[in-house]
């Protein structure tokens, strides 16, 4: 099966992305840029990550979506909700970062893609800890994109996720089970020198590798 990964260069996508490696003939890696703040530092990721296993990379960018959104992931006259230190309501925090259609958009690109470059899949990132926070990341809504994609490709290509199923904190046993270069991963909403430590993606990723007991692992990327 050949396949064209949706490659954010966070934990989830990276780990969906390496097991593809392992499963498939990756035949490309995408990453979207739609003027998020940690953009520069998502394609940077990736694109490390795309050398270490030899896999072509590119680039989409799409401007037009950063400006039907309010989104505090692209506006920075918005804050980035930190869930975890100040209280926020979890349907406030969700509303906060929520970017319209966005995984759907991604799909969609990802699929063009693919059946031009007569691939079967594509893959992404979606995993069980973020579906209970974003309906697009769950099985349900994979479901749901294979029916539409049925209909929409010749080809009847597939999205799949190889973290489907896995918490955080699985995800982060994985990464480390699977011998991938965390140092070239980014997770954070912000995108700084360093990762903030208090946005709701940082905070995830802290609380799962202090589960697994492998904080030091990422606490020197960490300005918190």
């Amino acid at each position: 099966m050949k396949s064209v990964v949706l490659l954010s260069g966070g934990l989830d996508s990276t780990v969906s992305f390496v097991k593809a490696t392992e499963e498939t003939e990756v035949t490309l890696a995408l990453t979207l840029d739609y003027g998020q703040r940690a953009a520069q530092r998502e394609i940077e990721a990736s694109r490390a990550i795309c050398r270490v296993y030899g896999v072509k990379h590119r680039l989409i960018e799409l401007p037009w979506l950063k400006e039907v959104t309010t989104t505090a992931l692209v506006n920075k006259g918005r804050e980035i909700p930190t869930p975890f230190g100040r209280g926020i309501d979890r349907k406030e925090s969700i509303e906060a970062v929520w970017v319209p259609n966005r995984n759907g958009l991604f799909v969609a690109i990802g699929t063009c893609v693919a059946e031009g470059l007569g691939c079967n899949l594509v893959v992404g990132g979606f995993n069980r800890e973020e579906a209970e926070s974003f309906p697009d990341n769950s099985p349900e809504f994979i479901e749901a994109m294979n029916k539409a994609l049925w209909y929409s490709t010749l080809t009847h290509i597939e999205v799949i996720s190889f973290v489907l199923h896995l918490t955080k904190a699985e995800i982060a046993s994985s990464l480390i089970e699977l011998g991938v270069p965390l140092g070239y991963t980014w997770f954070c909403y912000e995108g700084g020198e360093k990762m903030c430590g208090v946005c709701q993606s940082c905070q995830q990723t802290i609380i799962a590798f202090k589960e697994i007991g492998r904080f030091d692992l990422i606490q020197p990327r960490l300005s918190q």
